[in-house]
Formats: structure tokens, C-alpha cells, sequence
């Protein structure tokens, strides 16, 4: 009896262990009960029946799936090697298990097929330059197409685009014509820049030097008319004087004479080859006569002395 009481106690707490899931934190549970779905489990310890239901755990975490490499031919007909990587994670549990048999399978073989139909409306060179382009574009086509089967595809990456060996040497040499293409642009830039500051810089320089001569022009001009006034007034001022001093004086006609004969001796000096006759050539004549006059009158009055 006690034996059978333990074979009894052994069958519930196996029974009891068999009925017991755990479910991590990063997962989902899905219990079906004889085939039929019944109840969505969260993360935690949950109780089934034994052998009536079981338990599907789905892991929530973002995933990665790796694209095999394909070929891909382009607008241009060149066919080019790409590699992609799809990140993806589990929106809706119940649709990844029920609505979808194999979903990496099947999500590798729509990202083949749409990479195809986007690299095939671009040419090699958008191909190699577009990549984000590309990646949002295959993401989006993605997403839309995996969105009945509960799962959100967070990006896509292309990991590298191969062109044909052939392809590789031409855009090579197109790349070194372009770079050397480019040098001589910019050297030639540079000289002409160059050139055209030279140009300004001697422009620049005649301008100033046509501006220093014209102010030293202008400052040599005005120190001879400062020195032309200020002789010309030194000069008036000297006329004055001599005029204010000669009416002051009250000279007489004879000492008027004797300075006219002063003036004609200096003006004469000897050398001279023309005769100078002021205009009051009249009166002086007259007073010389006078002058002379009066010493022949005086000589006889000596002589009866």
C-alpha cells in the first residue's frame, strides 16, 4: 500500500513538472491546447496541462539574417556581386508562428528578389553611390511585405557591391582621369587667380603712385603760392612804408631829382646799352636844368670872391 501511495506521489509531482513553463523575459509563449490556440504567455512561470497542451516559445529579441550573395544586373546591363544583411524582430508572435512556415527562409528570398528589382532601375554608378538610397528603399519594400507575417524589419545593409573585374580596371582609370582632370583645373585656377591679383596688386600700386605724384604736385603748388603771396605782401608791405616814409618826409623836387640820378647811374652801371626815361622824364629834365642853373650863377659870385 505504502508502495503504491509512492508510485502515486511520483506520478503527480512528474505530472506537476511536466506541466510547468518558464518563459525569459525576452520571450513570448503560445499555448495551444489539442491543437487549437488557447492563450498568449508572458514572461514568468505558467502552468499546462499535461499531455492536452503544450507551449510555443518565440524570442522577441531583434534578429539578424544574413543574404547569401548574389548577382545583380543593373539598368546598364553590367551585372554586379551584392552582399546584404536584414535586421528584423518579432512584432506579433502569433503571426510569425501561424502565418508564416519558415520565416528566414522566406525573408531571404523576398530580400533576393526585391534586391533585384531595385538595383535593377539604377545604373552601375548610382549602384555604387546610393547605398543608403538602396538600403532604405529595400527596408521599406521589406517591412510592407513582412508586416502580415508580424514581424518589423528595423534596416537593411548592404555590406559591399563587387562590379565585374573589367568594370573595377575602367572605373579606375576613370576615377585617375578625373583626379588628374581636376589637378589642372585647380592649377589652372590657381594661375589665373594668381595673374588677376597681380593684375590688381600693379593696378592697385600705379594708382597710388599717380596719387602720391599728383598730391606732391598739389603740395609743391601751394608752397609756391604761399611763397608768392607771402612775398608779394612782404613786398606791399614794403611799398607802404616807403611810401608813408617819403610823404612823411615831404621830400622837395631837388631830392626827388638827385635820387632819379642815382637810380639811372646804378641802371646805367656802364654797361648799359639802351637809355631808360621815366615818365616824368619832363620835369626831372626841368629840375636838372634848374640844378644846373643854379651853379653857374653860384661859380661867378666864387670867382669875384
Amino acid at each position: 500500500m505504502l508502495g503504491l501511495l509512492l508510485i502515486i506521489v511520483l506520478f503527480i509531482v512528474f505530472i506537476a513538472a511536466k506541466g510547468i513553463r518558464i518563459v525569459r523575459p525576452f520571450e513570448k509563449g503560445l499555448v495551444e491546447r489539442l491543437g487549437q490556440f488557447k492563450r498568449v504567455a508572458n514572461p514568468g512561470i505558467h502552468f499546462i496541462i499535461p499531455f492536452l497542451e503544450r507551449m510555443i516559445k518565440v524570442d522577441m529579441r531583434e534578429k539578424l539574417i544574413d543574404v547569401p550573395p548574389q548577382e545583380v544586373i543593373t539598368k546598364d546591363n553590367v551585372i554586379v556581386t551584392v552582399d546584404a544583411v536584414i535586421y528584423y524582430e518579432v512584432a506579433d508572435a502569433f503571426k510569425v508562428i501561424y502565418n508564416v512556415q519558415n520565416f528566414q527562409n522566406a525573408a531571404v528570398k523576398l530580400a533576393q528578389t526585391n534586391l533585384r528589382n531595385v538595383i535593377g532601375e539604377l545604373e552601375l554608378d548610382q549602384t555604387l553611390t546610393s547605398r543608403e538610397q538602396i538600403n532604405t528603399k529595400l527596408r521599406e519594400v521589406l517591412d510592407e511585405a513582412t508586416d502580415k507575417w508580424g514581424v518589423r524589419v528595423t534596416r537593411v545593409e548592404i555590406k559591399k557591391i563587387d562590379p565585374p573585374a573589367d568594370i573595377m580596371e575602367a572605373m579606375s582609370k576613370q576615377m585617375k582621369a578625373e583626379r588628374m582632370k581636376r589637378a589642372a583645373i585647380l592649377e589652372a585656377e590657381g594661375y589665373k587667380q594668381s595673374q588677376i591679383l597681380k593684375a590688381e596688386g600693379d593696378k592697385t600700386a600705379a594708382i597710388l603712385k599717380a596719387e602720391g605724384e599728383a598730391e606732391a604736385v598739389k603740395r609743391v603748388a601751394e608752397a609756391q603760392r604761399y611763397k608768392y603771396i607771402t612775398e608779394a605782401e612782404g613786398q606791399a608791405k614794403a611799398i607802404v612804408s616807403v611810401f608813408t616814409a617819403i610823404h612823411e618826409g615831404k621830400p622837395t623836387s631837388d631830392l626827388i631829382a638827385i635820387r632819379y640820378l642815382e637810380a639811372l647811374k646804378e641802371i646805367a652801371d656802364g654797361k648799359a646799352t639802351k637809355i631808360f626815361l621815366p615818365f616824368e622824364a619832363s620835369s626831372v629834365l626841368a629840375s636838372i636844368g634848374a640844378m644846373a642853373e643854379l651853379f653857374k650863377t653860384s661859380r661867378p659870385e666864387e670867382e669875384e670872391r
